[in-house]
């Protein structure tokens, strides 16, 4: 079984998906001509005016940016930048921005279809995002894309968002505190039901709390790792330019890296952390309060410049400027070594991140699942699939989770194919939208 789904997923993952997801992010960044790098100031100015929204929507647009990046700054942001380095060298870093600076128009063109289709389930609840955009923009032979995506969607959270999740905390909790993993996961059920079981606007509530406040802590540790090393930067970023393009030698227990295998694993472990193109951030802010398409698409395209350009870089720089890729440690494993070596006790400092951001993930991921059986069998399928989200949480601290890891990845491959299809042909109608909106706010009243 894991032999064959590990050939599956070296297709799904392989070359193609790669192009796919790098291609339309390149194809809506020109058709936008680069509005989402140039309007980077506007959307901040947006998201600080976004805390209580204008328009039809069930949360502000600031927390429907707040519960995305609950979902997608998790264990990527500490274990998977460490992986992609680990495994690609200090030139993974690189592709990883590439991936983001293209990343944010396909975000940006995701939340404008999200608000722009979106539905109101039979509980009054707005429901979007890759299966109704699909649905309710495409024609009718387009529409099993998003039966597609929505089966997938709903399934895929169970592996990378909840039992994984739980798996790792368990992992880091056990080394650094000897907690036994039972434990952990009882805790974490009865912490994440508390947030579950009240729906979205409480899980929004709890994610605009928690995530400024966690991702803020964070990037403020390793920025003062960098403060204490500020001479080394300047190498540390040649190193990562150039390791792009030469490929990085082997040292110590670290056994080198090509180029393709930096671009491979830069591009995975980007779209991996920031979820650009997956299709399912736009789940969340097609909630938002708001009757302004491009504006929550401006927000939204926020997500990924925070996740990669600020929290990612802060990890990877670190790894490489404390160098400890010769160790050949991988994963969170390298990352606490890294920060452990900068000053006394930052492993642990790791561990409580890892700790919080798998906790957010948790709850950001039930609202995609969620929305993607809702949109299959309608409300009713909410109550019992919140009570099996939750159920699932300590089954993932007490058994061995490669195979369901490698099954939640091919899923997550799956779910991105029928929505960068989506994207590419409603690519037309997003620049119209977006042409529109500026033209209008161009032109003297």
């Amino acid at each position: 079984m894991t032999e064959i789904i590990t050939v599956i997923n070296g297709y799904a993952w392989g070359p193609i998906m790669l192009v796919l997801l790098l291609g339309t992010g390149v194809y809506l960044s020109l058709g936008l001509r680069f509005m989402t790098l140039r309007k980077i100031p506007v959307a901040l100015r947006l998201l600080l005016q976004g805390r209580s929204g204008k328009g039809e929507g069930d949360i502000s647009p600031f927390s429907a940016l707040m519960t995305s990046l609950s979902a997608t700054i998790g264990t990527g942001n500490i274990a998977g930048v460490a992986t992609a380095v680990a495994l690609g060298g200090p030139g993974a870093l690189f592709w990883m921005w590439i991936t983001a600076l293209v990343g944010m128009a396909t975000k940006y063109a995701e939340a404008v279809c999200a608000v722009t289709f979106r539905e109101q389930d039979e509980l009054g609840n707005y429901s979007g995002g890759p299966m109704y955009y699909i649905r309710n923009g495409l024609k009718s032979h387009w529409h099993w894309l998003a039966y597609m995506f929505a089966l997938f969607g709903s399934l895929a959270g169970f592996g990378l968002a909840n039992t994984v999740q739980s798996n790792s905390v368990a992992e880091v909790l056990g080394d650094a505190f000897n907690v036994p993993p039972l434990v952990t996961g009882l805790v974490l059920m009865v912490l994440v039901g508390a947030v579950v079981l009240g729906g979205i606007k409480r899980i929004a509530s709890v994610a605009s709390y928690l995530v400024p406040i966690m991702a803020l802590s964070y990037v403020l540790l390793a920025l003062l790792v960098l403060l204490l090393n500020a001479s080394e930067i300047p190498g540390a970023v040649v190193t990562i330019v150039e390791s792009a393009f030469t490929g990085s030698a082997a040292t110590g227990g670290f056994a080198g890296a090509s180029v393709w295998m930096a671009l491979r694993f830069g591009v995975a472990r980007g779209i991996f952390s920031n979820e650009a193109g997956l299709g399912s951030a736009p789940i969340a802010h097609a909630a938002a309060r708001t009757n302004q398409p491009v504006q929550q698409g401006m927000i939204a395209m926020l997500g990924t410049f925070i996740d990669t350009l600020v929290v990612c870089t802060m990890t990877g720089l670190v790894i490489v400027i404390m160098d400890v890729l010769p160790s050949g440690d991988s994963g969170a494993t390298l990352t606490s070594s890294a920060f452990a070596m900068a000053f006394p006790g930052g492993q642990y400092i790791v561990t409580i991140g890892l700790c919080l951001f798998a906790f957010t993930t948790m709850i950001g991921w039930s609202v995609y699942g969620e929305r993607c059986l809702v949109f299959l069998v309608g409300a009713r399928g909410i109550l019992p699939f919140r009570i099996l989200w939750v159920l699932a949480i300590p089954v993932g601290t007490l058994v061995h989770l490669d195979l369901i890891w490698l099954i939640a990845d091919t899923l997550n491959a799956f779910m991105a194919i029928p929505n960068l299809i989506a994207l590419l042909l409603l690519g037309p109608l997003v620049f119209r939208i977006t042409r529109e909106y500026f033209a209008d706010r161009d032109t003297p009243h």
